[in-house]
């Protein structure tokens, strides 16, 4: 394993943010089959499933905050996790109001 990279105030400001459709939560169980039990912020949680793209890519754990994309089709219970937060970045969520206190 390598050094820890260290985020610059400035690559914190960058963080992706929800856009219409999506929204913030935190990984509370893996369920296995690329699933996960969000906590999202709305206080809600959801069954999502973890885009093939992301999966390759990134490992989600307990605790991790994720950006989740909503499904259209289905009574709001599902979705699909499109993006991973650093802990920096969410903290830094927490601190600017996108991410409740509770979540963390």
């Amino acid at each position: 394993m390598g050094k820890r990279k260290v985020l610059t105030e400035k690559e914190l400001k960058d963080t992706p943010l929800p856009s219409e459709g999506q929204i913030l939560g935190v990984a509370k169980k893996l369920l296995g089959a690329d699933r996960v039990l969000v906590l999202c912020a709305d206080g809600k949680t959801r069954v999502c499933r973890i885009k093939g793209s992301i999966r390759r890519r990134v490992w989600i754990r307990v605790g991790d905050a994720v950006l989740v994309e909503l499904w259209g089709f289905q009574d709001d219970t599902r979705g699909d996790v499109i993006g991973k937060y650093t802990k920096a970045q969410k903290q830094w969520l927490i601190d600017n109001g996108y991410l409740p206190e509770w979540t963390a």
